[in-house]
């Protein structure tokens, strides 16, 4: 049986870190501000909170497609040991098939220690293993050409080497493409990443991404020009254009809590966050990317309305304590979204 929606991307068993003890230290210079997760040097430190959960890019947006209703099939790579172990009985509860995930017994499965801050942001220490391994000749090409989507999460390491070739293949066998952009093909510089993004209907990246890919740098504000008080911001203007290498694409920016930015080529559209209590930020973007992609085929690609259940979606992730624990059903979204009717997008033309 072949999969409306199949994923690649990593997964990781994910260890959540939470501790009353924590400082957040900001060192400010002239023109820049860094904020650090910090500890008292050399002693040990109560936990607060403890919890494993399952997660990862290809995981989380695996999930997540399931639980909109969609026939979801996975692409991840994993070793042969308890932590794979705890992903597979992970699975068992959820309607994603698994007959395309690679297994190697000599290597090891994904592995994060996130830090949770009071303010629910995290750090994340991530041991990328199995992630950063898959090769070629292990894609289960059959399954993408028989999909009517496949959404790639960021890739890890040398995994990075497939894109080209299951891009071109998806493009070829009439399969939509949502390409959620990573730092690490970010890295390789934008004429390597171009070539990616013209087989991709949809382009999710967040602030940070989109300027490393673009090497665009976003102005504050100045005396003389407030660009706090614009609804898009000319540098954010000038990422899109540079991202949207064809007249078919959709490309997303979003902005952590700030909210979320498209653009087709006609209209720039932005999406405040969806208001809701914040336990932990790991996950929202997944969440978002690919609620995005599904409410585009639901709502027969209508961007507000779908950045609108993408803002939604995203903040149920973020109540709760887990990659995917707050996901909810297309049901619930609606259901939201008529509860709060005031809750939309605003769009200026180009």
């Amino acid at each position: 049986m072949s999969s409306d929606i199949i994923t690649i991307g990593s997964a990781t068993m994910d260890v959540f870190v939470e501790c009353d003890d924590a400082n957040i230290v900001s060192v400010r210079k002239k023109d820049s501000c860094s904020d650090f997760m910090s500890y008292p040097y050399g002693s040990k430190i109560e936990i607060t909170d403890f919890a494993s959960q399952v997660g990862g890019g290809g995981v989380n947006t695996a999930t997540n497609f399931a639980n909109l209703g969609f026939k979801t099939g996975a692409i991840f790579k994993v070793g042969d040991d308890i932590y794979s172990n705890g992903i597979f009985e992970f699975f068992k509860h959820t309607d994603v098939k698994l007959s395309s995930v690679i297994q190697d017994k000599d290597d090891s499965t994904g592995f994060s220690i996130i830090l949770t801050s009071f303010e629910g942001d995290r750090t994340v220490l991530a041991h990328r293993g199995a992630n950063a391994h898959i090769k070629k000749s292990e894609i289960d090409f059959d399954a993408i050409k028989k999909a009517k989507l496949l959404y790639i999460a960021p890739l890890n390491g040398d995994s990075n080497k497939v894109l080209d070739d299951i891009v071109k293949f998806a493009r070829e066998n009439e399969t939509y493409v949502c390409f959620n952009a990573g730092t690490t093909g970010i890295k390789k510089g934008f004429n390597y990443l171009k070539k990616i993004l013209e087989y991709a209907q949809i382009v999710v990246l967040n602030k940070e991404e989109a300027s490393m890919a673009t090497g665009i740098k976003l102005r504050p504000d100045t005396k003389d020009v407030k660009f706090s008080n614009m609804l898009v911001h000319p540098d954010l203007k000038s990422m899109f254009h540079k991202l949207k290498v064809c007249d078919y694409q959709i490309i997303v920016i979003t902005d952590g809590g700030a909210g979320a930015y498209a653009y087709d080529g006609k209209n720039y559209y932005y999406c405040p966050c969806f208001d809701s209590p914040v336990t932990s930020t790991l996950g929202a973007g997944d969440a978002f990317a690919s609620t995005f992609c599904a409410a585009l085929y639901k709502f027969n690609a209508n961007i507000e309305k779908s950045l609108v259940a993408a803002s939604i979606n995203s903040a149920g992730v973020v109540s709760e304590f887990g990659a995917t624990a707050g996901l909810l059903t297309f049901d619930e979204i609606l259901d939201k979204m008529k509860q709060c009717p005031d809750f939309s997008c605003q769009i200026e033309q180009e």
